[in-house]
């Protein structure tokens, strides 16, 4: 019975993550497509994917207590790492929420984790097609390194001017010895040493599923 009830959980919580973002991509696609421009992107989806990244926390948590094998390391670190973009960056500093660099975050975000998601969901299902299975270990070739590259860092690098020049957050920042501005240089360059222990990861994850499907496959 407990493991019933976890995997009816898991299988709720995917298939949540899985709309949401479907429908997150959606009007990103459509806003697109109707306006033949990147524009209004933020306007239109960011409370939504907020609010869909901060509840991945759970992800971490699920980790931790066991109930999903992928440890809680690698999930909290990708959730800091988006949760400090949508609700520090985007949220906090209204100057760069029209800027391409949100319109390619999100598109990739939303791209990843309906294919993300949706595998889960099939999982928990226990039918995942194959297909399904080769998108989830292929597709992050392409679209983590630019969500990362043209998408996260390149809108925190923007951003910094215009932290310096008003001081942002400095209230928060007062009780220590760096400021906010020198805080996200220093995750500026960080930021691509912890993508890459998450990307490297991914590729382990694709040798081991894929090669595994191949194996049952041809037993």
């Amino acid at each position: 019975m407990p493991q019933r009830i976890s995997t009816l959980y898991l299988l709720a919580y995917n298939s949540c993550q899985a709309v949401g973002w479907t429908v997150s991509l959606t009007v990103i696609l459509y806003n697109l497509l109707s306006t033949a421009s990147i524009t209004g992107t933020y306007a239109s989806v960011g409370t939504l994917i907020t609010f869909l990244q901060c509840a991945a926390f759970l992800e971490a948590i699920h980790g931790a207590i066991g109930l999903v094998p992928s440890g809680a390391l690698l999930p909290l670190l990708q959730w800091a790492g988006r949760a400090h973009f949508v609700l520090i960056i985007l949220r906090g500093i209204q100057e760069v929420q029209e800027l391409p660099s949100v319109f390619i975050t999100f598109l990739v975000w939303s791209m990843s984790e309906v294919i993300r998601y949706s595998h889960y969901t099939f999982s928990c299902l226990g039918n995942c097609p194959s297909w399904i299975t080769y998108i989830r270990y292929t597709a992050f070739i392409v679209l983590y390194p630019v969500g990362v590259g043209p998408g996260e860092m390149w809108l925190m690098y923007q951003a910094l001017p215009i932290i310096k020049k008003k001081n942002l957050f400095a209230d928060s920042f007062s009780s220590l010895p760096f400021s906010y501005y020198d805080f996200l240089k220093v995750v500026l360059v960080v930021y691509p040493f912890l993508w890459l222990i998450l990307y490297l990861h991914l590729f382990k994850q694709r040798r081991s599923k894929l090669y595994k499907h191949r194996d049952k496959k041809r037993a």
